[in-house]
C-alpha cells in the first residue's frame, strides 16, 4: 500500500498493491494497522454506497461538529472526479480545493480528514462510490457548499459529460463558500 501526502495537511491518496492474474485481481482495500501509521486511526461506524449515472454531481457535503466526519472514499465501479474543499480556518490551504480521479481501474482511495467538504462527479454510467465515515449521520449537522461557487472556481471535468451536471435539489441550494459554516 502506497500512501501519498497531498499538499493539504492530512488529506491522503492511498494506492493499494494489486495482484492480478488469469483469475482477476486481489488487493488489500483496508488495513487499519498500516493506515494508523498515517494518522488514520479512526474506527468507521458507518459506511455509505452510492450508484450514480454519468454526469451526476453529488456535493459539496460535510457534517458540522459535534458530528463532523472523516471519510475514506473509493470507487468500486466506474470513475469519478473526487473533490474536497478545506474548511479548516487555521489551515494554510483554507478555502482551497483538491481534485483527484478515483476509478475501478486505478483502485485509488482518498482519506478525507474532518474539516473538508466532499463531492464527486460521476464520469461513467453506473459509478459506485463507497465510503467509510468516522461518525454517524445526523440531519441537524448536515451542511454543504454550492458546487459551482464563484470564489472557489472548482475545475469540474464537465467536458467529460454531455450536458450540465445532474444535481439533487439539496445540492442546488447549498450556500456559497463565504456563507457556509467553517471549522
Amino acid at each position: 500500500m502506497k500512501v501519498i501526502q497531498t499538499e493539504f495537511a492530512g488529506l491522503l491518496e492511498i494506492i493499494p498493491e494489486v495482484f492480478s492474474d488469469l483469475r482477476g485481481h486481489f488487493f488489500e482495500q483496508y488495513n487499519q494497522e498500516k493506515l494508523t501509521g498515517w494518522g488514520i486511526s479512526s474506527i468507521f461506524p458507518l459506511e455509505f454506497q452510492s450508484l450514480s449515472q454519468k454526469g451526476v454531481l453529488r456535493g459539496m457535503h460535510f457534517q458540522k461538529p459535534p458530528h463532523a466526519q472523516g471519510k475514506l472514499v473509493r470507487v468500486v465501479r466506474g470513475a469519478a472526479q473526487d473533490v474536497v474543499i478545506d474548511l479548516r480556518k487555521d489551515s494554510p490551504t483554507f478555502g482551497k480545493w483538491y481534485s483527484t480521479l478515483l476509478s475501478d481501474q486505478n483502485k485509488k482511495m482518498l482519506w478525507i480528514p474532518i474539516g473538508f467538504a466532499h463531492g464527486f462527479l460521476a464520469l461513467d454510467d453506473d459509478t459506485i462510490v463507497l465510503y467509510k465515515a468516522t461518525d454517524f449521520y445526523y440531519l441537524e449537522t448536515e451542511s454543504g457548499v454550492i458546487w459551482n461557487d464563484k470564489t472557489l472556481n472548482i475545475s469540474w471535468q464537465l467536458e467529460n459529460i454531455t450536458s450540465k451536471p445532474i444535481l439533487s435539489k439539496r445540492d442546488e441550494e447549498h450556500p456559497s463558500f463565504k456563507d457556509a459554516f467553517y471549522f
